[in-house]
């Protein structure tokens, strides 16, 4: 074992492109990668109702 990262316990998944435009797999990616995230359209929506609010008013 000489890669240390052999040790990991977890590991990347796969990536697309290179450079700026390295992004992961969206095809390798699944419920166990963290990509479900059914609140997001509200969270999206209250954080631009405190950018639309004026100081003070929260």
């Amino acid at each position: 074992m000489s890669d240390p990262l052999d040790k990991a316990t977890s590991k990347a998944p796969p990536t697309l492109g290179e450079g700026c435009v390295r992004r992961y797999d969206p095809d390798a990616l699944g419920d166990e990668d963290g990509t479900d995230f059914p609140d997001a359209a509200e969270l999206w929506r209250q954080l631009q109702e405190q950018q639309e609010r004026p100081p003070g008013q929260e």
